[in-house]
C-alpha cells in the first residue's frame, strides 16, 4: 500500500487553506520597511539609513508559556498571539528601541486552519500595536507530538536604536526616581500557579461569572499582555530614562534588578499601585504571602522605568496627558538589597 504525507497526518491542503486566510491579517501590519510578501521563503526589512548613524538591532524571542492551557480551556484563540508579540516587543522597548519587525511560530498535531487563522489574527493586532510589521512565520504540523486540540507558540522581534541611545541602566545613579506603568492584568506570567490554584485547588470553571472582574474567571485570565510602544517609545525619544524593566516572570524582585548598576537599590512603594483585581483573587484563593505575590506576577505593574529627579515632573505630566495612570514608585538608594518593597 502506498502512503501518502496525508495518511501520516499532514494535510497541505490545510496549510494553503490557512496561508490564504492570515494574508490580509499579514498585510494590515506592513510598515514603510517591508520588501517581501506572505509566502517567500525569508522576509525582508529596509532600515531607514537616513535616521540612524550607528544603528544596533535589538532582538527578543519568548512564548506564551501555559497560558495557552486557558486558551484551550475555552477554545478561544484570537489573543494569544497578541501575548506573544508582547512578550518580545515589551523587552526590545527596555534598550530604547523601536520595534521594526516580528515572526512566529506555530506548531500543532493537525492543522485547523480557521484556529491558526485566529491565532494569527492576534499576531497581526499585536504587530499593529507595537508598531511592527508581520514579515514571516511558520505553522507546524507535528501529528503524534501534541495532543489533539493543542498547540505551541513562540515569537522573534527585532528592533533598532542608535549605538548612544541605547538604555542599558548604566546611568542610574543614587537619588534617580522609579516610575511604573499599569499593566492590564496578570499577562503572560504565573499560570502554572494560577492553574494550580484556580483550577487543581480551588476547582473553579472558567466560565464562572466573577461580579468584581465583570467578566468570566477565564476571560480575565486571557486578556491580553500590555504592549508598551505607545506611550513608552515616545517617552524614550522625549525624555533621558535611564533604566527600563519589563516586569514578566520574576514579578519585581527579579527583573528591576536587571536594570540597575551593581551597588543600586531601588527603594519601592507599593500603597500608590492600582493592583486589578484578579490578583486579590490568585492571593486569596491560593493564601500565598505577599512577599510572594511580588516575586511572581507584575501585581498591577506592566513597565518600571527609571528618570531623573529634573525631569520627573515633565514626565508625569507627558504621561497624564497621553491618559496615562503611572504611578511614582520609589527612589534609587544604596543599600544592600537590590529591592526594597515596602506595603504601607
Amino acid at each position: 500500500m502506498k502512503l501518502t504525507y496525508k495518511e501520516a497526518g499532514v494535510n497541505k491542503e490545510a496549510g494553503y487553506k490557512e496561508v490564504q486566510l492570515i494574508k490580509n491579517f499579514i498585510s494590515k501590519t506592513y510598515t514603510e520597511g517591508v520588501l517581501s510578501n506572505v509566502g517567500g521563503f525569508s522576509g525582508l526589512f529596509a532600515l531607514d539609513k537616513e535616521k540612524y548613524n550607528e544603528p544596533v538591532l535589538v532582538s527578543g524571542t519568548d512564548g506564551v508559556g501555559t497560558k495557552l492551557k486557558i486558551a484551550f480551556m475555552m477554545d478561544k484563540h484570537d489573543t494569544v498571539g497578541e501575548d506573544c508579540v508582547a512578550m518580545c516587543v515589551n523587552d526590545i522597548l527596555c534598550q530604547g528601541a523601536k520595534p521594526l519587525f516580528f515572526l512566529d511560530y506555530i506548531a500543532t498535531g493537525k492543522l485547523e486552519p480557521e484556529k491558526m487563522a485566529k491565532i494569527v489574527e492576534g499576531v497581526a493586532n499585536g504587530c499593529i500595536k507595537g508598531g511592527c510589521a508581520l514579515i514571516g512565520g511558520e505553522t507546524a504540523e507535528m501529528p503524534g507530538f501534541y495532543q489533539d486540540g493543542e498547540y505551541d507558540m513562540a515569537g522573534f522581534g527585532v528592533g533598532i536604536v542608535d549605538k548612544d541611545k541605547i538604555i542599558d541602566g548604566s546611568a542610574i545613579e543614587e537619588g534617580d526616581l522609579v516610575v511604573g506603568l499599569p499593566s492590564s492584568g496578570v499577562h503572560s506570567n504565573g499560570y502554572s500557579l494560577v492553574r494550580k490554584i484556580f483550577f487543581d485547588k480551588a476547582k473553579l470553571d472558567v466560565d464562572k461569572y466573577i461580579p468584581e472582574l465583570k467578566s468570566t474567571l477565564g476571560e480575565a485570565l486571557l486578556k491580553p499582555t500590555r504592549i508598551y510602544t505607545n506611550p513608552l517609545y515616545d517617552l524614550i525619544e522625549n525624555f533621558n530614562l535611564k533604566g527600563i524593566s519589563h516586569i514578566t516572570g520574576g514579578g519585581f524582585y527579579e527583573n528591576i534588578p536587571r536594570m540597575l548598576p551593581e551597588g543600586l537599590t531601588a527603594v519601592i512603594n507599593t500603597k500608590d499601585i492600582e493592583r486589578p483585581y484578579i490578583f486579590d483573587l490568585i492571593q486569596e484563593y491560593g493564601d500565598i504571602d505577599t512577599d510572594e505575590m511580588y516575586s511572581t506576577f507584575n501585581m498591577g505593574i506592566g513597565i518600571v522605568f527609571v528618570v531623573g529627579k529634573d525631569e520627573i515632573d515633565d514626565v508625569l505630566s507627558f504621561l497624564n496627558e497621553k491618559g496615562e495612570k503611572a504611578v511614582l514608585l520609589g527612589e534609587i538608594k544604596t543599600e544592600e538589597e537590590r529591592v526594597i518593597l515596602c506595603h504601607q
